[in-house]
């Protein structure tokens, strides 16, 4: 059977890094897609401001403190779709079978690619240099045989990275990656790893399958899979959507009833237009509410119905947010999302391709 050839391109600091091509002004300079106003978060930094500090989903005052000459710019989700539209453009002159994770990066199998290149790095050293050539934009690209190893290659010397895992460095270059390069590992899961003594691929290989799973569940076994540079899921084109969802930072904190009342009822509305227009259903109603400290919790119910009405969908919420002490903290977002689609769903449920919405090792690049 043919070692399957992955590519992962992920586009350096894209949302900024669009608005530096299209105004030579801000070229050099830190930049922050997002609003500068006291409510403001940072949707994406340049690298000029990465080096201060500033990172995505930061507040913006927390961003200037870090670099006071920081220069916010409104972001333009409709041009980056387009700009993101003409990097698909050339993702298809090689293949057509592509995984959109968002507008800024994607997975390629070029096992079987169009011009029959042998090499998948050939193919992902054409796509960076016509990325470039056509776009002005610099793109990192990760080559490996399988979809974890190309993710985290494409970390590898970010920016303007390339980058390759041959399966027989593979186990090597797993053992030496800190447990937070695992797909799948946040920081909870990172801190109980690391009280558990597993803090490299090496250690966590270690690990037999039964305690994986008794202390993660479900997800122990993909842990212990990865470890041993097992990933067998395929690039998909179509995938089925699993949830719609909808949320709103607000102008000031949230801590009276009939303040929360207000913004249940609007985040319903919402909620309900996006469910019409994607003609989904769920049986899981999702409540996310991010405090004033911005510490934040989710609250989830499943009922034997779909929520497909305002009544059913305000009426759990209410139940949710009633556990919630938003007069002690005081709310700065919620959202609604509902979730847990059956099977059998219309076809147009699935995701439309329209909605695309460093690691330091000393590490041989191999040809693949």
């Amino acid at each position: 059977m043919e070692q399957r050839k992955i590519i992962h391109i992920d586009m350096d600091a894209f949302y900024a890094s669009v608005e530096q091509r299209d105004n030579p002004e801000l070229r050099g300079k830190p930049v922050a897609v997002g609003h500068a106003d006291a409510r403001g978060v940072v949707a994406a930094s340049s690298y000029e401001a990465r080096r201060f500090g500033v990172k995505s989903a930061m507040s913006s005052q927390k961003a200037k403190r870090l670099c006071p000459d920081l220069i916010f710019v409104r972001g333009r989700m409709s041009h980056y779709k387009e700009v993101s539209q003409q990097i698909h453009a050339i993702f298809h002159e090689y293949t057509d079978i592509i995984e959109p994770l968002s507008l800024d990066e994607a997975f390629l199998d070029v096992t079987v690619n169009k011009p029959g290149i042998t090499l998948a790095v050939d193919i992902a050293r054409e796509i960076k240099a016509k990325i470039r050539e056509r776009l002005n934009l610099i793109a990192s690209a990760g080559v490996s045989y399988n979809k974890f190893l190309a993710k985290i290659a494409s970390d590898y010397r970010k920016p303007d990275g390339l980058c390759t895992i041959h399966p027989s460095v593979a186990l090597d270059f797993i053992a030496k990656i800190p447990i937070e390069y695992f797909w799948g590992v946040g920081p909870k899961t990172a801190q109980k790893m690391h009280a558990l003594g597993i803090h490299t691929g090496a250690e966590l290989r270690d690990w037999p399958l039964h305690l994986l799973t008794r202390e993660f569940g479900k997800a122990g076994k993909i842990y212990f899979d990865f470890a041993r540079g097992i990933d067998n899921r395929p690039v998909e084109t179509e995938r089925i959507r699993k949830s719609i969802g909808c949320e709103c930072t607000y102008d000031h904190d949230l801590s009276a009833d009939e303040e929360i009342d207000e913004a249940l009822t609007d985040l319903t509305n919402e909620l309900l237009g996006r469910l019409s227009r994607k003609q989904f259903l769920g049986p899981t109603l999702t409540l996310k509410v991010k405090f004033h400290d911005f510490t934040q919790i989710t609250r989830s119910i499943t009922k034997e119905f779909n929520f497909s009405s305002f009544e059913t969908i305000r009426h759990a919420a209410d139940y949710l947010i009633s556990g919630v002490d938003y007069a002690a903290k005081p709310v700065r977002l919620m959202g609604l999302t509902v979730s847990n689609p059956h099977s059998d769903q219309h076809p147009a449920e699935k995701r439309d391709s329209s909605n695309w919405r460093q690691l330091l090792l000393d590490f041989e690049n191999t040809p693949y």
